[in-house]
């Protein structure tokens, strides 16, 4: 069984294997003039979606065809690259010509999950009893399409991530409109991030602490929603990577996959096109 519908799978793909660079079968520089044929780019793009989707390590993965080493390898050339963040960048521009970006309401929310090989984006984590953890800061249009991502250690206050998040967004995206609000939750509640999206150009709508959350729920919970999405794939959920290009490269290509399941399920009542899938449940 497929780790992501085919209805994803190939659309990403066909983007993700445009922004690669072309390589040889056989490393042209082997000084016997000859070597092992290189594993094709699809093969270990697969692996690296079971990953992502299962959250399992490398070696439970491999195959006869792809080893864990292989994968390793070319999860750190790709990141390197930032190929996922290029992708994230394609499926937003997509979604914005067919259904359109509500980019004058804009949510961010931190999320902290676990990071158990520690690594360079990890911390000790607040809510877990001092063990490693990730934070990643994202912000969303008002649907609710993560747009920027800021990867974090646990022990990071998400205020002084807003700024990093937001800088994210306006690489994403590109030009944003001359009226933008930002929602923030109580944990934004400062002085400093009460003017940092002065600086930016935007309006800010911060919620108060000691006001009870249903009387100022605002229109921030979509984020919310976007972090319970990005967390229905192990490898954010429990992420071993110690690389932080590695980290983050998974994190696009989480929030890559959100973004083009936003797409296809809006899509399905204005569009029509062959293979047009039939259930709404979307993976």
């Amino acid at each position: 069984m497929p780790a992501v519908p085919s209805c994803l799978l190939e659309p990403l793909w066909d983007q993700f294997a445009a922004l690669l660079p072309a390589r040889d079968d056989y490393a042209p520089a082997h000084p016997l003039g000859c070597h092992r044929r290189r594993v094709p780019d699809r093969i270990v793009f697969e692996h690296i979606v079971q990953a992502l989707v299962h959250g399992t390590g490398y070696e439970r993965i491999a195959s006869p065809g792809c080893s864990d080493r292989t994968i390793r390898r070319r999860v750190k050339l790709w990141s390197q690259m930032g190929i996922s963040e290029q992708v994230h960048a394609l499926a937003l521009q997509a979604y914005d010509r067919m259904i359109g970006l509500q980019l004058a309401e804009i949510s961010v929310d931190g999320c902290i999950t676990k990071a158990p090989s520690g690594g360079e984006k990890a911390g000790r984590s607040p809510v877990d009893r001092g063990k490693q953890g990730l934070k990643r800061s994202v912000a969303s249009d008002a649907a609710g399409v993560p747009l920027g991502i800021v990867s974090a250690g646990a022990n990071r206050h998400d205020s002084p991530l807003l700024g990093p998040t937001l800088e994210a967004t306006k690489a994403q995206v590109g030009a944003l409109p001359e009226q933008v609000n930002v929602n923030l939750d109580r944990g934004y509640d400062s002085a400093r991030t009460r003017a940092l999206p002065d600086e930016f150009g935007f309006t800010g709508e911060i919620a108060r602490k000691g006001v009870p959350a249903p009387i100022q729920a605002g229109k921030r919970w979509v984020v919310e929603r976007s972090h319970s999405w990005m967390n229905g794939y192990g490898k954010l959920r429990r992420c071993t990577e110690k690389d932080g290009s590695a980290v983050d490269f998974y994190l696009y290509l989480a929030a890559a996959f959100v973004t083009l399941r936003m797409l296809i399920r809006r899509s399905t009542t204005r569009y029509r096109w062959d293979g047009r899938p039939t259930t709404r449940r979307l993976k």
